[in-house]
Protein backbone atom coordinates (compact mmCIF):
# COMPACT_ATOMS: atom_id res chain seq x y z
CA UNK A 1 0.00 0.00 0.00
CA UNK A 2 1.03 3.65 -0.74
CA UNK A 3 -0.40 6.60 1.35
CA UNK A 4 0.44 9.52 0.51
CA UNK A 5 -0.36 12.41 3.31
CA UNK A 6 0.83 15.42 5.13
CA UNK A 7 2.24 14.87 8.76
CA UNK A 8 -0.42 17.57 10.00
CA UNK A 9 -3.29 17.01 7.89
CA UNK A 10 -6.30 15.39 10.13
CA UNK A 11 -7.74 13.39 7.45
CA UNK A 12 -3.99 11.61 6.86
CA UNK A 13 -3.70 10.85 10.50
CA UNK A 14 -7.16 9.56 10.78
CA UNK A 15 -5.91 6.54 8.08
CA UNK A 16 -2.53 6.37 9.48
CA UNK A 17 -4.69 5.21 12.80
CA UNK A 18 -6.93 2.78 10.66
CA UNK A 19 -3.76 1.26 9.10
CA UNK A 20 -1.85 0.92 12.09
CA UNK A 21 -4.48 -0.40 14.01
CA UNK A 22 -5.08 -3.40 11.26
CA UNK A 23 -1.63 -3.44 11.68
CA UNK A 24 -1.35 -3.13 7.92
CA UNK A 25 2.26 -1.98 6.46
CA UNK A 26 2.23 1.39 3.93
CA UNK A 27 4.55 3.29 2.47
CA UNK A 28 4.56 6.86 3.63
CA UNK A 29 4.54 9.37 0.48
CA UNK A 30 4.52 12.67 1.76
CA UNK A 31 2.74 15.37 -0.26
CA UNK A 32 4.30 18.78 1.54
CA UNK A 33 0.81 21.28 1.80
CA UNK A 34 2.78 24.49 2.59
CA UNK A 35 5.98 23.67 0.39
CA UNK A 36 6.63 24.64 -3.07
CA UNK A 37 3.46 26.51 -3.34
CA UNK A 38 1.91 23.56 -2.62
CA UNK A 39 2.54 20.09 -3.62
CA UNK A 40 -0.63 18.83 -3.41
CA UNK A 41 -1.02 21.42 -6.54
CA UNK A 42 1.88 19.62 -8.73
CA UNK A 43 0.68 18.06 -12.15
CA UNK A 44 1.87 14.76 -11.06
CA UNK A 45 -0.27 14.93 -8.10
CA UNK A 46 -3.11 15.82 -9.44
CA UNK A 47 -3.48 12.95 -11.94
CA UNK A 48 -3.97 10.83 -9.18
CA UNK A 49 -5.95 13.34 -6.91
CA UNK A 50 -7.91 16.45 -9.09
CA UNK A 51 -9.36 17.73 -5.90
CA UNK A 52 -5.75 18.34 -4.90
CA UNK A 53 -6.39 17.04 -1.41
CA UNK A 54 -4.50 14.26 0.59
CA UNK A 55 -4.94 11.88 1.56
CA UNK A 56 -4.60 9.48 -1.42
CA UNK A 57 -4.27 5.60 -0.82
CA UNK A 58 -3.14 3.15 -3.09
CA UNK A 59 -3.36 -0.55 -3.02
CA UNK A 60 -2.82 -2.14 -6.48
CA UNK A 61 -5.55 -0.33 -8.18
CA UNK A 62 -6.95 3.13 -8.95
CA UNK A 63 -6.31 5.70 -6.17
CA UNK A 64 -8.83 5.75 -3.73
CA UNK A 65 -9.35 9.02 -1.90
CA UNK A 66 -11.31 10.48 1.25
CA UNK A 67 -10.20 9.39 4.46
CA UNK A 68 -13.96 8.17 5.31
CA UNK A 69 -13.99 6.38 2.66
CA UNK A 70 -10.67 4.79 2.55
CA UNK A 71 -11.25 3.71 6.04
CA UNK A 72 -14.32 1.89 5.04
CA UNK A 73 -12.15 0.52 2.20
CA UNK A 74 -9.78 -1.04 4.72
CA UNK A 75 -12.80 -2.81 6.77
CA UNK A 76 -13.60 -4.48 4.21
CA UNK A 77 -10.71 -6.26 2.99
CA UNK A 78 -8.86 -6.22 5.84
CA UNK A 79 -12.20 -6.96 8.60
CA UNK A 80 -9.79 -7.41 12.25
CA UNK A 81 -9.66 -5.78 14.23
CA UNK A 82 -13.05 -4.31 13.73
CA UNK A 83 -13.44 -0.35 13.09
CA UNK A 84 -17.35 -0.59 13.19
CA UNK A 85 -19.57 -2.68 15.69
CA UNK A 86 -21.24 -5.85 14.60
CA UNK A 87 -24.76 -4.34 14.60
CA UNK A 88 -26.71 -1.94 12.36
CA UNK A 89 -27.54 0.53 15.34
CA UNK A 90 -24.27 0.60 16.48
CA UNK A 91 -22.73 1.61 13.02
CA UNK A 92 -24.80 3.60 12.48
CA UNK A 93 -24.12 5.58 15.55
CA UNK A 94 -19.78 5.15 14.61
CA UNK A 95 -20.34 6.52 11.07
CA UNK A 96 -22.50 9.78 12.70
CA UNK A 97 -19.76 10.55 14.84
CA UNK A 98 -17.03 10.43 11.99
CA UNK A 99 -19.37 12.18 10.16
CA UNK A 100 -20.17 15.07 12.66
CA UNK A 101 -16.18 15.42 12.97
CA UNK A 102 -15.26 15.02 9.11
CA UNK A 103 -18.33 16.54 7.84
CA UNK A 104 -19.02 19.16 9.81
CA UNK A 105 -16.42 20.22 12.19
CA UNK A 106 -13.45 19.73 10.50
CA UNK A 107 -13.67 21.54 6.59
CA UNK A 108 -14.76 24.78 8.04
CA UNK A 109 -10.96 24.76 9.46
CA UNK A 110 -9.55 23.19 6.85
CA UNK A 111 -6.01 24.79 5.35
CA UNK A 112 -7.79 25.94 2.35
CA UNK A 113 -10.64 27.46 3.68
CA UNK A 114 -8.12 29.40 6.13
CA UNK A 115 -5.78 30.50 3.50
CA UNK A 116 -8.98 31.88 1.61
CA UNK A 117 -10.08 33.83 4.33
CA UNK A 118 -7.02 35.56 4.74
CA UNK A 119 -6.32 36.25 0.83
CA UNK A 120 -9.83 37.15 0.13
CA UNK A 121 -10.97 39.28 3.04
CA UNK A 122 -7.69 40.47 4.40
CA UNK A 123 -8.16 38.53 7.75
CA UNK A 124 -5.00 38.25 9.66
CA UNK A 125 -3.53 34.88 11.18
CA UNK A 126 -5.35 36.03 14.77
CA UNK A 127 -8.53 36.39 13.23
CA UNK A 128 -8.00 32.71 11.07
CA UNK A 129 -7.39 31.28 14.36
CA UNK A 130 -10.21 32.91 15.95
CA UNK A 131 -12.61 31.92 13.25
CA UNK A 132 -11.10 27.63 13.25
CA UNK A 133 -11.67 28.41 17.49
CA UNK A 134 -15.30 29.62 17.07
CA UNK A 135 -16.16 26.66 14.51
CA UNK A 136 -14.55 23.57 16.58
CA UNK A 137 -15.77 25.07 20.00
CA UNK A 138 -19.61 24.57 18.55
CA UNK A 139 -18.86 21.32 17.17
CA UNK A 140 -17.25 20.12 19.91
CA UNK A 141 -19.85 21.73 22.68
CA UNK A 142 -22.89 19.15 20.80
CA UNK A 143 -20.09 16.11 20.45
CA UNK A 144 -19.53 16.38 23.78
CA UNK A 145 -23.06 16.47 24.77
CA UNK A 146 -23.95 13.52 22.24
CA UNK A 147 -21.08 11.53 24.00
CA UNK A 148 -21.86 12.20 27.47
CA UNK A 149 -25.02 11.25 27.09
CA UNK A 150 -24.35 8.11 24.76
CA UNK A 151 -25.94 4.84 25.97
CA UNK A 152 -22.91 3.02 23.87
CA UNK A 153 -19.76 4.91 25.38
CA UNK A 154 -17.55 2.65 27.14
CA UNK A 155 -14.20 3.62 27.35
CA UNK A 156 -13.97 4.71 23.74
CA UNK A 157 -16.47 6.89 21.50
CA UNK A 158 -18.53 3.67 21.10
CA UNK A 159 -17.86 0.58 23.29
CA UNK A 160 -14.33 -0.72 24.80
CA UNK A 161 -12.59 -0.95 21.61
CA UNK A 162 -11.31 1.87 19.14
CA UNK A 163 -13.81 2.37 16.54
CA UNK A 164 -14.03 4.72 13.65
CA UNK A 165 -15.72 7.11 15.96
CA UNK A 166 -12.05 7.78 17.89
CA UNK A 167 -9.69 7.35 14.68
CA UNK A 168 -11.96 10.53 13.51
CA UNK A 169 -11.54 12.22 16.94
CA UNK A 170 -8.11 11.79 17.84
CA UNK A 171 -6.73 13.95 14.83
CA UNK A 172 -9.32 16.76 15.40
CA UNK A 173 -8.58 17.03 19.12
CA UNK A 174 -4.83 17.65 18.22
CA UNK A 175 -6.05 20.15 15.75
CA UNK A 176 -8.18 21.98 18.11
CA UNK A 177 -5.27 21.98 20.47
CA UNK A 178 -2.62 23.49 18.00
CA UNK A 179 -4.80 26.55 17.26
CA UNK A 180 -5.05 27.01 20.86
CA UNK A 181 -8.62 26.08 21.21
CA UNK A 182 -9.90 26.18 25.26
CA UNK A 183 -11.19 22.19 25.55
CA UNK A 184 -11.74 22.81 29.13
CA UNK A 185 -15.56 22.12 28.83
CA UNK A 186 -15.20 18.77 27.19
CA UNK A 187 -14.43 16.46 29.79
CA UNK A 188 -15.64 13.22 27.57
CA UNK A 189 -13.98 14.11 24.59
CA UNK A 190 -10.76 14.46 26.35
CA UNK A 191 -10.85 11.48 28.30
CA UNK A 192 -11.58 9.58 25.55
CA UNK A 193 -8.69 11.15 23.20
CA UNK A 194 -6.57 10.54 26.32
CA UNK A 195 -7.48 6.93 26.17
CA UNK A 196 -6.64 6.45 22.69
CA UNK A 197 -3.50 8.67 22.81
CA UNK A 198 -1.73 5.38 25.17
CA UNK A 199 -2.27 2.91 22.49
CA UNK A 200 0.65 2.74 20.30
CA UNK A 201 -1.78 2.53 17.09
CA UNK A 202 -2.27 6.40 17.50
CA UNK A 203 0.38 7.65 19.45
CA UNK A 204 2.59 5.69 16.24
CA UNK A 205 0.19 7.75 14.26
CA UNK A 206 0.97 11.33 15.97
CA UNK A 207 2.08 14.23 13.18
CA UNK A 208 5.85 14.83 15.27
CA UNK A 209 6.48 10.69 14.39
CA UNK A 210 6.37 11.40 10.95
CA UNK A 211 8.86 11.39 8.28
CA UNK A 212 8.34 14.68 7.09
CA UNK A 213 7.24 16.06 10.63
CA UNK A 214 8.23 19.67 11.23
Amino acid sequence: MQLYNYFRSSASYRVRIALNLKGLAYDYLSVHLTRDGGQQFAPAYRDIAPEALVPVLVDGGPPLHQSLAIIEYLEETHPSPPLLPADPVGRADVRAIAMDIACDIHPIGNLRVLKHLAAAYGLKKDDTDAWYRHWVGAGFSALEARLAASPWRGKFCHGDTPTLADVALVPQVFNAKRFGADLSAYPTINAIAARCEELAAFADAAPAKQIDAE
